[in-house]
């Protein structure tokens, strides 16, 4: 039901392209997953979704687990019917939200305790009940639940968010019941190199379908990510799927997959698209800005999204303004294609060795990170 190839690999870079296939088909990486938190990409319809170039999305097992429940997903069909996406789906496992939700959270060593930010309930998740959700729901691929701390954190800290992800890992490996679900582990140690190398060490001696990078893009500087990302990603299985959790700007794609990553997910296309921030190859436009007005342009030149082929920067504005929900929504279709063409070229140029060549047709590759 499951195979992964790598096809293309660029020795110079360390980039690679390849095909992962699942029981709802395959996508081709490096790919982009747009996130749909609560199983909805949000103002988004799954043909939309899929006129962007998307093949794979992701869902999240703590919001999900919380609002329908895993045994309304079960009864209505299991994740794929209910999202009406009958590609390929990856579900988080909440260990995200550890990070994320720190403030409504108690940890320990067992698991994580949540007061549900919906009605002050208590959620208590841990490596078993993330495995059993992530099991009902019935997405393609599944992750442990492991331990994200926050950058800059103090070595305290990062050792045992390392200690509870491996040992997280392991029960979650022993839990898991599907064979028609892949699972993955995930490799924590922020910005310590020893604390990485040690992480990735024991959770590929658990074994998993596949490898993530967690930890990243929580604060830490474009530069560390880079660095650690070309001294983890060449000690990382080159015959199992290596995904880099939570990142998004152009620049920080293009570095991931310059050190040999394969898959990506981020809430930026579709979060700045609901205010007013448009993607583009040579940098972002800020829809409400005077500038606008009157621009009778597409948001992008050569853009060949639903919104481009049709509607005037000027328009978007308008909406924008108006506070008409259409403004939002068709920015975030234009972002998506945006990121899905951004990956579709980098496919493109691996396997002839001349990925460099996306830093002249997407300039953005190239600047630095704005603020979201």
């Amino acid at each position: 039901m499951f195979s992964f190839t790598v096809h293309h690999q660029d020795a110079a870079t360390r980039a690679r392209a390849g095909r992962v296939v699942t029981p709802h088909g395959a996508f081709d990486t490096p790919a982009f997953m747009p996130v749909g938190t609560a199983g909805a990409v949000k103002g988004v319809t799954p043909e939309q979704i899929e006129r962007t170039g998307t093949q794979i999305v992701l869902a999240n097992t703590y919001h999900l687990d919380l609002r329908p429940g895993p045994e309304v997903v079960v009864a209505l069909g299991g994740l794929h019917r209910f999202m009406g996406w009958q590609h390929p789906i990856l579900t988080d496992s909440g260990g995200y939200q550890v990070f994320s939700l720190a403030e409504i959270r108690d940890l320990d060593d067992d698991g994580v305790t949540f007061r549900s930010h919906i009605d002050g309930a208590v959620v208590r998740l841990d490596p078993a009940a993330a495995i059993e959700i992530q099991n009902k729901l019935g997405a393609d691929i599944i992750m442990v639940l492991d331990v994200c701390p926050p950058l800059p954190a103090d070595a305290a800290t990062v050792t045992q968010a390392v200690e509870r992800t491996i040992r997280w890992a392991r029960q979650c490996r022993r839990c898991h019941g599907r064979a028609d679900q892949w699972l993955f582990g995930i490799v924590q140690g922020g910005l310590d190199d020893d604390l990485r190398r040690r992480c990735l060490d024991a959770v590929v001696e658990i074994g998993f379908d596949g490898y993530a990078v967690g930890g990243l893009s929580v604060g830490e500087s474009h530069e560390d990510m880079v660095r650690v990302l070309d001294r983890l990603a060449p000690l990382m299985p080159a015959d199992r799927p290596r995904y880099v959790m939570g990142v998004g700007m152009p620049r920080d794609l293009y570095a991931c997959v310059r050190a040999g990553m394969d898959m990506f997910d981020c809430v930026l296309p579709t979060r700045n698209g609901r205010n007013a921030y448009a993607f583009t190859a040579t940098g972002p436009l800020k829809l409400r800005n005077e500038a606008h007005r009157t621009s009778d342009e597409p948001l992008e030149a050569g853009c060949d999204c639903d919104t481009c082929r049709r509607f005037s920067r000027g328009y978007l504005r308008h909406l924008f303004l108006s506070s008409e929900m259409l403004g939002p929504i068709l920015t975030s279709i234009h972002n998506l294609r945006f990121f899905q063409r951004l990956m579709a070229r980098m496919r493109d140029l691996i396997p002839r060795r001349e990925l460099v060549r996306i830093e002249s047709e997407f300039p953005v590759v190239t600047m630095g990170r704005e603020p979201e």
